[in-house]
């Protein structure tokens, strides 16, 4: 089993109940200046610790992206950029799935530099094999769909969700490398070279800052495919929401205005928007969605984990820790917080409204207290995974990929879906 190299990454739990517990690796952190989540790192660093998962998991190996040295396609330290891929087989021989890691962002030189000595900021300290699991999962009654396509995870190692721009970065001796969109550019040419450019099928997928990465990116990814090919892309809890917190304060939208303005991003982001609004507004999904026109489909808890912890209640806004205990588990919050959340719910609804208008969409927003659900084989698909009207998340997002039928599930507010696996955090600061 591979070790861990981020000794700050913390346990969270995840809920279900009369389930049974799993573990998982993770890490919320936020602080004025910092906002990061290693939303999907159970599966980015080591193995599983629950043994059945183990039994089924696939471990995959780093391979790092050597011709980004000609390209200067770099992580924020300079270090290559790595991926790891699985050939798939049989039918799925001409399919590719694509899934972009997710992780948080850095909006200073000062959380940049503490990133960069991380995997999310540096080669140097990934795990040299990860487990595939969920939507990656080798195995059809995980993964009955996809499992057996060429699947790839892209890791994350840039911190702008691969659309940082070289001309912003800073040359005054922090030595730090916004080659976010430089990768995603290498990382294409690299699959397309490995058989990608003869792709029958092909789905780009992302969880968290991946998710928001698969909008960004969806188009392009879609314009390097093959004309005939059938093209989609998913985001996985990544439709995060220029929503005010508690006190007012748009702290969502000012940390974006930091990371757009330091990393360059507007450059990644479509002119149709940048046009007519600022260019930090245009990278929220509600704006990105309008203008993408890939199949696309939103897999998003409408109590997002991860949202409702750095948008709604950042730790800023609760100076007497009211909400200290609601924040971790929606389980714990009173009649009033919950009236809060059910107002946040209705925010990401009205934010979805347009898009629940395409024809082409799909979405499954299910009521859980969750961040990242793709991810993982018993939420992803397995008998106990959450549903809504009867259907996993695998099932909705498969039915919607092949047309089986149209797929835009919506949960009813909670605590109505007995199904939910919901988190059970701890809150854990990054040490700077």
């Amino acid at each position: 089993m591979a070790t861990n190299p981020e000794p700050w990454l913390g346990a969270l739990s995840w809920w279900r109940k009369g389930a049974k517990r799993y573990w998982g690796s993770a890490t919320v952190g936020f602080t004025i200046i910092v906002i990061i989540f290693i939303a999907d790192y159970r599966n980015s660093n080591t193995c599983s610790s629950t043994s059945d998962l183990q039994s089924t998991g696939d471990l995959v190996p780093l391979t790092l992206l050597q011709r980004a040295q000609a390209t200067g396609a770099f992580c924020l330290d300079g270090s290559l950029p790595g991926y790891h891929f699985r050939e798939g087989f049989g039918s799925g021989s001409a399919n590719w799935l694509l899934h972009l890691e997710g992780g948080g962002w850095c909006n200073s030189i000062k959380t940049c530099n503490a990133r960069k000595g991380t995997a999310l900021g540096s080669s140097k300290y990934m795990g040299r094999a990860v487990q595939f699991d969920g939507i990656l999962s080798r195995h059809p009654s995980q993964n009955p769909d996809f499992y057996n396509w060429n699947r790839v995870k892209i890791r994350y190692c840039d911190g702008a969700s691969f659309a940082g721009h070289p001309e912003s970065e800073f040359k005054n001796g922090t030595e730090l490398f916004f080659r976010g969109q430089l990768i995603w550019e290498a990382i294409m040419k690299e699959l397309l070279s490995l058989g990608m450019s003869k792709a029958k099928q092909a789905l780009l997928s992302g969880c968290s800052a991946g998710g928001l990465a698969t909008f960004i990116h969806c188009d392009d990814f879609r314009d390097h495919l093959p004309k005939d090919a059938t093209v989609k892309c998913l985001s996985d809890a990544g439709f995060f929401l220029d929503e005010p917190d508690i006190l007012g304060n748009r702290t969502m939208l000012a940390f974006y205005q930091d990371v757009v303005k330091l990393q360059g991003v507007a450059k990644s982001l479509h002119e149709n928007c940048v046009g007519i609004m600022e260019p930090f507004k245009c990278i929220f999904p509600q704006e990105i969605i309008k203008n993408v026109r890939t199949p696309f489909f939103i897999v998003n808890p409408a109590y997002d984990s991860w949202q409702i912890q750095n948008i709604l209640v950042p730790v800023a806004s609760d100076p007497q820790g009211y909400w200290s205990s609601c924040r971790l588990s929606i389980q714990k919050c009173d009649s009033t917080q919950i009236k809060r959340l059910q107002g946040f719910r209705d925010s990401m609804l009205e934010a979805l409204s347009m898009f629940q208008e395409n024809k082409e969409g799909g979405m499954f927003i299910n009521s859980c207290f969750a961040h990242c659900q793709t991810v993982m084989d018993e939420i992803w698909h397995s008998p106990n995974s959450p549903r809504i009207n009867n259907k996993s998340i695998a099932e909705s997002v498969g039915d919607w990929y092949f047309n089986r039928e149209v797929s835009k599930q919506i949960d009813c507010p909670y605590p109505c879906n007995p199904t939910c696996y919901n988190m059970e955090l701890n809150q854990q600061h990054l040490p700077y």
